[in-house]
């Protein structure tokens, strides 16, 4: 028998991503409805398996982030660790091109998406670095991150949001919602699925 869901949440992921995060993504979205997709490339491969950061977890992704589109999906997270910045590689970069890699074209769709359409993108930790690989994408934008990326944001041009003890645990700006580390990835998950939930009643009440 088929279970209906509330749609899908897309997943980008590459090697060394955050186990913590992989795990909870994993369990909390199915609870309330939403099928989780993890999505990478796949570099003309048809899977490619990813191991996390402390080789206990892995995982065989077989959707091409060539093949999908932003719109398949009602959010899109971004996994921390360092699978942002493998994803943001390209083979052959030139100068004064910006950056070609397929994560960030399908970032640069995305990032339309979430201004245009509401679609909700989720980072935590690490993963702003994506963002970072145009600058374009990230430039005015308030965000959390990781301690340790800040002067990557910052020199993007992001405008990082900070508390007493450091940057901001959680941080909502429009459809971009941002996460200092998966610490309190717990809080992060329940602010997403409450900006996707609003975004749903939207939908309805638009009809």
């Amino acid at each position: 028998m088929t279970t209906e869901t509330k749609g899908k949440i897309g997943v980008l992921i590459e090697e060394h991503f955050d186990e913590t995060e992989y795990r909870r993504f994993n369990e909390f979205f199915p609870e309330y409805g939403y099928e989780v997709e993890c999505i990478s490339n796949l570099w003309g491969q048809e899977q490619l398996t990813f191991k996390g950061n402390d080789h206990t977890e892995e995982v065989t992704v077989t959707i091409d982030i060539n093949d999908v589109k932003p719109s398949d999906y009602k959010g899109i997270m971004l996994i921390g660790g360092y699978a942002m910045d493998r994803l943001r590689y390209q083979v052959r970069p030139k100068a004064g091109q910006p950056n070609q890699s397929p994560a960030v074209e399908f970032l640069r769709k995305a990032v339309k998406d979430m201004d245009e359409n509401n679609l909700k993108i989720g980072t935590i930790c690490h993963s702003l670095w994506l963002f970072c690989a145009d600058p374009q994408l990230i430039k005015g934008r308030k965000v959390t991150c990781a301690h340790n990326i800040i002067c990557d944001v910052e020199n993007a041009g992001g405008i990082v949001i900070y508390e007493e003890n450091g940057t901001a645990l959680n941080y909502v700006d429009g459809n971009l919602i941002t996460s200092q580390h998966p610490g309190v990835i717990e809080e992060f998950m329940h602010i997403f699925l409450e900006e996707l939930e609003a975004r749903k009643e939207l939908e309805v009440r638009s009809r």
